[in-house]
């Protein structure tokens, strides 16, 4: 099989397989009028809440986490805010910084949330731990190639 087949391409198995999760969730992210970036970012704030009890993060702590710039991350905002999720102001301490809040409807709907992994793990066909180790070894992909300052040849169909 020639080095340039598309079967091949780690890249494009990896760019099918995020297609194909993201559509996955589609049905189960619209009954609760979410698309999955909106579902991300929400992940993100309650996190925080677990953590610290008030559910706020910057705007550049989202991104940051999300791998999101702030021009991509002003619409979801917008529109979760819009749908009564989350809050946004400026910090009292830095007017430069746009903090981030869950509302009411935003915990509310994290209870809702509860069953998105399950249902949509039962979809996987795989095992609590091939689920692991493949979250795992892509975490693991991501921190390399993120980490990297120019790509290497590497073995071939690894592209």
């Amino acid at each position: 099989m020639a080095v340039l087949s598309l079967d091949r391409q780690l890249c494009f198995a990896l760019y099918s397989a995020s297609r194909a999760m993201t559509a996955a969730y589609r049905p189960v992210l619209a009954e609760m009028n979410l698309t999955y970036p909106q579902y991300l970012v929400l992940l993100v704030l309650w996190e925080a809440s677990s953590a610290t009890g008030e559910g706020r993060v910057t705007v550049g702590q989202l991104g940051e986490r999300l791998q999101l710039d702030s021009g991509t991350l002003s619409p979801l905002l917008k529109r979760l805010e819009a749908n009564g999720f989350v809050h946004r102001e400026r910090s009292r301490d830095d007017e430069r910084i746009v903090e981030v809040t869950l509302t009411d409807g935003g915990r509310t709907l994290e209870s809702r949330a509860q069953c998105i992994p399950e249902r949509l793990f039962a979809s996987t066909g795989m095992t609590e731990g091939e689920a692991a180790d493949l979250r795992d070894a892509v975490r693991r992909l991501t921190d390399a190639l993120t980490s990297r300052d120019a790509p290497d040849e590497g073995p071939a169909g690894l592209h």
